[in-house]
């Protein structure tokens, strides 16, 4: 039996593990650390000035209108994206009278200073006689996504 201090093959295998486990630890903690580090370099350095761009909202009759519209918007850069939303019940008073329907609605995310032109658009092709077009201006959101449709659709 041996009493004292460890010999050197003891000191070698426990290095050897500490290292084998130093390497790993790293190898996982570069990776998180780069993570974390891309995505906050990305939220601190995009700018965006509240209101530059709007979210328009549009209802149509059914989905082949709605899918005609909103390729027509993309395709003519009015818009970066349009969600098309199946299944909404509206419920308006038109002509005097208290009206239920079933609609699809477009979620239209653009420049603010297009949606003249985007309503313009929506009137010139759209089934309605007096078509909605409504939007409100993005005051915040992911920078990325925000640069995105500044990115897509021209000034």
């Amino acid at each position: 039996m041996r009493i004292g201090i460890p010999g050197a093959e003891t000191f070698q295998r426990g290095s050897l593990k500490a290292l084998i486990l130093t390497v790993l630890l790293s190898v996982f903690m570069f990776q998180l650390l780069r993570t974390v580090g891309l995505r906050a370099f990305s939220m601190a350095s995009e700018t965006y000035m509240s209101g530059t761009h709007s979210a328009a909202f549009v209802t149509c009759p059914n989905d082949t209108v709605a899918k005609d519209l909103a390729r027509g918007i993309v395709e003519r850069k009015l818009a970066a994206c349009v969600n098309i939303v199946p299944a909404i019940k509206s419920v308006y008073e038109w002509q005097g009278k208290i009206e239920e329907d079933n609609e699809v609605l477009l979620m239209i995310k653009t420049r603010s200073s297009k949606v003249p032109a985007l309503a313009e658009y929506v009137r010139s092709n759209h089934p309605y006689e007096v078509a909605e077009v409504i939007s409100l201006p993005i005051d915040q959101g992911n920078p990325p996504y925000l640069k995105w449709i500044g990115d897509v659709v021209p000034e």
